[in-house]
């Protein structure tokens, strides 16, 4: 079904002139600090460079490995704000890298991806020398009820030449839709599961549009990697709605690209974000990652509002109607 006729269908007989029915403008994005106001409050002798417009920031003159609570609530500011952070050569040792990630919280334990020993099950492992990892924009782990709060990754191993991360701003993606579609939207939950593990028994339902636990910012929440289905919709209405909002999210305008040294940390919020890794590289490439476990993703806006699709009969084209 085409798209519009999906909007045109669920959309009411007002006009839309105006582009902000649900306020999210004044309960959101005015509430939110700018990268100038965080600055402000750091102390003397860091360095902090935008990546990009959208989000991310280059942090020096902070050591990860000794970090002090003091710095480390200056960390979670910039973080809240930029919400992906890249800290060159850190080159952190395995404990270091857990004592400094276990500062954000409980740390998750992947029930598929290899880990580095038996001493460390909290790092895993992502080796790879042609590509085929993380080369599909997505969200970390959205498949539990309870998705990762953020990750911390340590690049150990590069290949001389590509091998970059992208993130995406998924709060700029939501507030760039248009205002029909963020009030179709808004009522709307979808199924994520962990099919690409080989196990889509692993599956979990979460908002379309998720409220930060920290800013309260509305973000768009679907995936490519992991999101399969909104049970509100049919199933052509689901799969139109959720491919258009893929291709939308993953615009370079609301993205941030990163060229990594051996001994960078990233650290991004995945509850906000997708990222992808750019398949251009041949050569050994080996990322130590911890991941911390999060909260159960809150609705930005009532979801109760729609109940599930019932398929009304079959065609004999295998299709919903």
């Amino acid at each position: 079904m085409p798209l519009m006729s999906i909007l045109a269908g669920w959309s009411s007989a007002s006009s839309w002139a105006t582009a902000d029915p649900l306020g999210w403008r004044c309960n959101s994005v005015s509430t939110m600090t700018t990268l100038r106001d965080v600055e402000a409050t750091m102390p003397d002798g860091l360095t902090i460079t935008p990546s990009a417009g959208a989000l991310g920031a280059e942090v020096r003159g902070m050591s990860l490995a000794d970090i002090d609570d003091e710095m480390f609530a200056h960390l979670q500011r910039l973080l809240a704000e930029r919400m992906v952070l890249f800290f060159p050569a850190q080159h952190l040792t395995p404990d270091q890298h857990r004592g400094f990630a276990s500062r954000f919280g409980e740390m998750e334990i992947h029930p598929f991806i290899p880990k580095l020993d038996a001493e460390h099950p909290e790092i895993v492992v992502l080796k790879s020398s042609q590509g085929g990892i993380a080369d599909v924009w997505h969200t970390d782990v959205t498949w539990i009820a309870s998705p990762p709060l953020c990750s911390v990754l340590h690049m150990e191993l590069l290949p001389e030449h590509g091998g970059d991360t992208m993130w995406s701003n998924q709060q700029l993606v939501y507030e760039a839709l248009s205002a029909p579609m963020r009030e179709m939207l808004s009522g709307l939950t979808a199924i994520h599961n962990a099919a690409v593990f080989g196990h889509p028994e692993n599956k979990a339902e979460h908002p379309v549009v998720r409220a930060h636990p920290v800013t309260g910012r509305a973000s768009l929440y679907v995936n490519r990697q992991f999101t399969t289905r909104i049970p509100q919709l049919s199933s052509g209405e689901s799969a139109a709605i959720l491919q258009y909002l893929y291709a939308f999210s993953e615009q370079p305008q609301f993205s941030c690209r990163h060229r990594w040294s051996e001994g960078d940390i990233g650290i991004w919020d995945n509850r906000a974000t997708q990222h992808y890794v750019v398949n251009d590289y041949n050569g050994e490439r080996v990322i130590h990652r911890v991941t911390i476990l999060g909260d159960h993703p809150e609705p930005a806006f009532d979801t109760t509002r729609w109940p599930t699709h019932q398929l009304r009969r079959l065609s004999a084209a295998a299709v919903e109607i």
